[in-house]
């Protein structure tokens, strides 16, 4: 086994990559399978280990134990037959979507996976129903039926192209009606799925030790034998453990500082390569209509004229993310710049006025929240860069509360939070996925948000179209709906970085089209 304790701390490669899904790979090599386990350290930890409650980055952990009909394998960008053998459309309107299965399906504990295993999975999500949870990416479905063991056949109650990237989300992973019940969540901590890893252990906020899964059955082809993730608090203490041997690789939540260091030193002192490239991850402010002052859209609309996004995305992320002016994010086809086309850049004076026009002249009261674990170790900077914004003003009365994500999420899903920050990695890479999740009544912000014109009318139109090319129209107006709200406000776009020790391959092509880790492509080199 090669042993990167021996090697000098020096030359460390910074990879700069256009697609993070390209097969192609700077840092690829083939690596036996018996070496200790790959360890990846991320400030993302699990908020739960069922799919059916989850609508979260626990998604991460549930690529790698659980399996989907479809899913990415590198170099994909739409959906590809993974549990399933094949899945097409039967029908010319595009409401009745058929897959059949692979021939021998077995769960990690050996047990048969077959057509009614699916068909539990996708229906306990609807009856469980958790608020905030996957049930909102399932609102085109009317049955789900399994004829016979191999096949599973879903009737959609209206056209809908999206649904085989539906499919392909983690929420839709595949468990066994043994072990998880039809009515009911499981919290044992246990799992049992189809993936290609078991989970041989599970400390909440701690760790995860993944196995190789020896039934599974799929695309995805191990570069490993093992992988353990390791959960951290922030990013400083996350990269000491990279630059003390004491993990491979990190990913998720390192913060603009720690960038900053590693991209100074890459090329000088340490033995660490910095992986990065365009991400689609966005972060924004939510504002609750069970709130009285949030609910007025004159007060949203001053929030929205006062942030400064562009000092935000300087100041606090030293320019390691991009200022966004829109729900979709740039290199997405539909994109727009709504929200600076409305209010160009932040003015005090233009905000004063609109709440003025609404009959308000008092500084406005607003409690914002956000979460201390989740999105990185710069939220709470952001959020009292946004406090020092809105008080700047004198229009607002700002009261900064904070929890961690475990308690964050069922304090939004209850409507606790007047505004709350979100951040938001696309389930799949399609303008659809960052509109659709958060209006309706039931949605990913666990507040409901009746946008009619876009739920009855807009989404559906587009949903009719093979060729996601032509729904420009659509999403742009679907925007412009969004922005005279303002119930919801895009702060930033991050970009994808992984710092990993030299010794790892694979880092360059090991995240899917929505950003999640397919740790089976991670290996370790053996020589140089």
């Amino acid at each position: 086994m090669f042993n990167r304790n021996r090697c000098l701390r020096r030359v460390a490669a910074i990879a700069s990559i256009s697609s993070l899904v390209t097969g192609c790979g700077v840092l690829s090599s083939d690596t036996p399978e018996d070496e200790d386990p790959i360890v990846i350290g991320t400030t993302s930890s699990p908020s739960t280990l069922d799919p059916a409650a989850s609508w979260d980055s626990s998604w991460e952990l549930f690529r790698n134990i659980y399996q989907t009909l479809l899913s990415y394998p590198v170099g994909a960008s739409t959906p590809q037959p993974d549990a399933a053998e094949s899945c097409e459309f039967s029908d010319s309107s595009n409401q009745v979507f058929r897959c059949e299965l692979r021939e021998g399906l077995k769960f990690s504990d050996g047990g048969t996976l077959d057509a009614k295993a699916v068909k539990h999975s996708i229906d306990r999500i609807r009856k469980i129903n958790v608020n905030g949870g996957p049930a909102g990416l399932l609102g085109s479905l009317e049955r789900v039926q399994a004829p016979n063991e191999r096949e599973v056949v879903f009737y959609l109650n209206k056209p809908d192209t999206t649904f085989p990237f539906v499919l392909a989300t983690p929420a839709m992973s595949i468990v066994d009606p043994d072990s998880y019940p039809a009515g009911a969540l499981r919290k044992d901590g246990a799992v049992v799925g189809s993936g290609p890893y078991a989970l041989q252990s599970y400390e909440e906020g701690k760790e995860a030790r993944l196995v190789r899964n020896e039934h599974y059955e799929g695309h995805a082809e191990h570069r490993n034998g093992a992988v353990t993730v390791r959960y951290f608090q922030d990013s400083s203490t996350m990269v000491k453990a990279l630059r003390e041997d004491r993990i491979d690789l990190t990913y998720r939540g390192l913060a603009a500082g720690d960038v900053i260091d590693l991209q100074g030193k890459a090329s000088k002192e340490e033995e660490i390569q910095l992986v990065e490239g365009t991400g689609t991850d966005i972060n924004y402010l939510v504002f609750n209509p069970k709130d009285p002052w949030a609910d007025k859209k004159a007060v949203r609309k001053a929030v929205a004229q006062v942030i400064d996004r562009g000092a935000i995305a300087h100041k606090v992320y030293r320019d390691t993310v991009d200022p966004l002016y829109s729900m979709v994010p740039k290199g997405l086809t539909g994109h727009t710049t709504g929200f600076f086309d409305d209010y160009g850049e932040p003015s005090v004076a233009k905000a004063r006025q609109i709440l003025t026009s609404a009959g308000i002249t008092e500084p406005v009261p607003l409690t914002l929240w956000y979460t201390t674990d989740r999105y990185g170790s710069e939220t709470g900077l952001e959020f009292k860069e946004i406090e020092r914004q809105l008080e700047a003003s004198k229009l607002f009365d700002v009261t900064l509360k904070s929890r961690p994500w475990k308690t964050y999420v069922e304090g939004y899903q209850k409507g606790e939070y007047p505004v709350f920050g979100r951040g938001w990695s696309p389930d799949f890479p399609d303008a659809d996925n960052f509109i659709a999740p958060f209006v309706g009544k039931q949605n990913a912000l666990g507040t409901p948000y009746e946008a009619t014109r876009i739920t009855n009318d807009l989404l559906p139109s587009s949903r009719r179209e093979n060729d996601r090319a032509n729904v420009v129209k659509q999403f742009k107006e679907a925007q412009r709906i969004l922005v005279e709200d303002a119930r919801l406000l895009p702060l930033w776009q991050g970009r994808q970085y992984v710092a990993a020790s030299r010794d790892i391959s694979g880092a360059e092509r090991a995240l899917d089209p929505s950003t999640i880790m397919m740790m089976w492509e991670l290996s370790r080199k053996t020589s140089w």
